[in-house]
């Protein structure tokens, strides 16, 4: 999406909605400024962009539970726009990655950052699509144990890492 006025105004007022697939990324480009002063007399735009759950998305206020998932502080990077991205993905290999589950939704919402300017909240909300298909009870292609209690998984520790801190506990 382009800084067009209409998507801008879209953006603050909370009715974005965008629907991806699973493995699709989800890209972000934060505010840029090929010069060292910004349009206007203000500072640059510096912002945080969280994924926050459906009543937090409501208001926008840093609220419990929210998670920073990146931070847009550098308007003046002199290699362009700095661009995060976010793999939209059932499984991940990263220990603080993201799981996303078909058929759900997910709220990402901004907050200026400590040094910055006061900034109107942008809001988007991500629909996963689609919804799982029930297998019928001839096929078995389907993991029963597989209980989906959360709309996101935060891993805590990768299987590598807690091998790692066991090995050099045990060494020393």
């Amino acid at each position: 999406m382009g800084k067009s006025v209409d998507g801008i105004r879209r953006l603050t007022a909370g009715d974005m909605s965008i629907q991806v697939n699973l493995n699709d990324y989800l890209d972000i480009y934060c505010p840029h400024y090929p010069n060292k002063r910004p349009q206007g007399s203000g500072q640059p735009e510096e912002l945080a962009l969280y994924l926050v759950g459906e009543a937090s998305f409501q208001g926008c206020v840093e609220t419990r539970g929210a998670i920073k998932r990146w931070e847009c502080n550098t308007p003046y990077a002199p290699f362009g726009p700095v661009r995060f991205s976010e793999k939209i993905q059932r499984f991940t290999p990263f220990s603080l990655g993201f799981e996303f589950l078909p058929g759900r939704h997910y709220y990402y919402s901004s907050l200026p950052a400590d040094e910055g300017p006061p900034l109107p909240c942008m809001k988007l909300r991500v629909t996963v699509c689609c919804e799982p298909k029930k297998a019928s009870e001839g096929s078995k292609q389907i993991q029963e144990t597989e209980a989906v209690t959360s709309a996101c998984y935060l891993r805590t520790a990768s299987p590598p890492l807690l091998l790692t801190l066991v090995l050099l506990l045990l060494t020393t």
